[in-house]
C-alpha cells in the first residue's frame, strides 16, 4: 500500500503538524490505552500513600503494541475498590517518563527529553530535543503531542517552559525530511 505524505503548516511559526494516510501507515490511531501495561527495569519503588510508582534503571514499558523506553518514570494511578470486576484493581493514569525517552510502535519512533503519557486523554506529550520518524522521513522539534485515538502527530519548535530537560529546537523550528518517490524523466 502506498504512503501518502502531508505536511500542514499553521499560522504559529515554527509549528508542522505531520499526518501519515494510509491504514498501515497511523500506527498510534486507535491505541488501546486500557490494554494493561507492562513494566521492567532495574529498580521499582511503590510509594503507596502517594499512589504513585517509581522505575528506573533500563524501563522499558509496552501497551498493546506500544513500547516506551526511558532511564526513569513515574506512573499514577488510583486504587479502584472493586474494579468495576469485583476484585480491588490499580488504574493507571498518567505516566511521566525522562531521560532519553522513546516511543516505539511498528514503524514509527518518536523521541524525546522528557515524554509526558495521560492515559486518559489518550496524548503523549514529549519535550524537548523531540524527534518523529517513520522510515526515511523524519521530522524534529522541540515538542511532539501525539494523540492516540486519532493518530495525528504535532511537533512544534518550542517545548513549554519551566519543565527540568525540556529545551527548544537550537533553531525554535521544524525541520524534517521527507522522501520522494523516484520519478522517471
Amino acid at each position: 500500500m502506498k504512503r501518502t505524505l502531508i505536511l500542514l503548516s499553521t499560522t504559529f511559526v515554527g509549528t508542522a503538524a505531520l499526518m501519515f494516510a494510509g491504514a498501515d501507515a497511523q500506527v498510534f490511531k486507535n491505541h488501546d490505552s486500557n490494554a494493561p501495561v507492562n513494566f521492567n527495569a532495574d529498580r521499582i519503588e511503590v510509594q503507596d500513600r502517594a499512589d504513585r510508582v517509581v522505575v528506573s534503571g533500563n524501563v522499558v514499558v509496552t501497551q498493546a503494541g506500544m513500547t516506551l523506553n526511558a532511564a526513569r518514570m513515574t506512573v499514577a494511578y488510583n486504587n479502584q475498590p472493586g474494579g468495576g470486576t469485583g476484585t480491588d484493581g490499580i488504574q493507571i493514569n498518567r505516566i511521566d517518563a525522562s531521560g532519553n525517552v522513546v516511543v516505539n510502535k511498528a514503524d514509527q519512533t518518536a523521541r524525546g527529553n522528557v515524554a509526558i503519557y495521560d492515559l486518559n486523554s489518550k496524548l503523549i506529550t514529549m519535550l524537548g530535543n523531540v524527534s518523529l520518524t517513520q522510515g526515511a522521513n523524519k521530522l524534529t522539534g522541540g515538542r511532539l503531542v501525539m494523540d492516540l485515538n486519532s493518530g495525528r502527530s504535532t511537533v512544534d519548535g518550542r517545548s513549554s517552559g519551566g519543565v527540568p530537560g525540556a529545551a527548544t529546537s537550537p533553531s525554535g523550528r521544524v525541520s524534517g525530511t521527507f522522501t520522494v518517490p523516484q520519478r522517471k524523466n
